[in-house]
């Protein structure tokens, strides 16, 4: 009876060890286009969990605390970096009480590393709005960008899970390809709208429209962050209507009324897309959720 019971726990513990030895790294990307990426890279070899919703502004989440559980339990944590998600991750990552995925260790993943960073203000105050003090935020929005932070992504993975770095690697090296093939066709898509004037909602898209060679003329906002007043609107349509501004760009968490009174007294459409992965149907992954924008800003443009 003994032997039976020492072989009982025998065996507990090869499954307790094996379930250790054997398991996949667990990562916690606090936005879907993120997390994208970690999965065209880790594939099955990872586990992959995203905070914010898809369809929701990433600069405002509800930080509940159940984020808390699974960035304790998280063997790596990637964000956007650039003050993006300061208003909410600060808190959860203190309550997670997890070195792995503390500033400085393996585990902890600022994707905006490498970034060539747009809009970095001189200064920065509370009179500017809700500026971003590091640069403009938004770099997932240039799909050349991703190819920096899949290599990011894949080093990363590399060094807390040594044994499949080769498989990383060659999920990086094959989507960095198929991204630049689709880059091209992006751009031939878009090649006839090159110098388009647009007005945006929020400033979400001078990477985009630096990549496609649009024109950011205005924002529908006055300062980043400060909903649309009627004064601003006043100034911002007579602009709107000399500068003959063909497309109001806003993302799919935005209100609509504004935006379509501003293109009811001017020749703009509004073009209605989603910034994350997920966000709309059809946008499963990086690649898709760029299909649907272009394809949707081009349409618009046709017409």
């Amino acid at each position: 009876m003994r032997k039976l019971y020492q072989i009982c726990l025998f065996l507990l513990f090869l499954i307790s060890w094996m379930s250790i030895v054997h398991a996949k790294p667990q990562v916690v990307a606090t936005t879907s286009d993120l997390g994208s990426l970690v999965s065209e890279i880790g594939k099955d070899k990872v586990s992959v969990t995203t905070i914010s919703k898809p369809t929701e502004d990433p600069h405002f989440v509800d930080a509940k605390p159940g984020f808390i559980v699974k960035l304790n339990r998280a063997d790596m944590l990637i964000n956007g970096g650039l003050m993006l998600e300061a208003a909410w991750l600060p808190p959860l990552v203190l309550g997670a009480r997890n070195v792995k995925i503390q500033p400085g260790n393996p585990g902890y993943m600022n994707a905006a590393a490498g970034i060539d960073v747009l809009e970095v203000p001189s200064v920065a105050n509370r009179a500017m709005g809700d500026i971003h003090p590091l640069g403009n935020p938004h770099f997932m929005l240039d799909p050349a960008n991703a190819k920096i932070v899949a290599a990011h992504i894949s080093g990363r993975l590399c060094q807390i899970d040594k044994k499949n770095c080769e498989y990383y690697r060659n999920n990086a090296a094959t989507f960095s390809k198929k991204l630049n093939q689709k880059l091209s066709e992006w751009q031939k898509i878009l090649e006839p709208f090159q110098g388009t004037k647009i007005v945006t909602y929020h400033k979400t898209f001078p990477y985009f429209a630096k990549r496609f060679h649009f024109n950011v003329v205005g924002t529908l906002e006055p300062k980043p962050g400060i909903p649309p007043s009627p004064a601003h609107l006043n100034t911002l349509i007579p602009m709107m209507q000399k500068e003959d501004v063909k497309l109001i760009l806003i993302e799919n968490f935005r209100e609509r009324k504004i935006p379509e009174f501003a293109a009811s007294r001017t020749n703009a459409k509004v073009v209605i897309v989603p910034i994350m992965v997920e966000g709309e149907k059809g946008t499963d992954n990086y690649i898709a959720l760029f299909d649907y924008i272009i394809n949707e800003i081009a349409s618009a443009l046709k017409t």
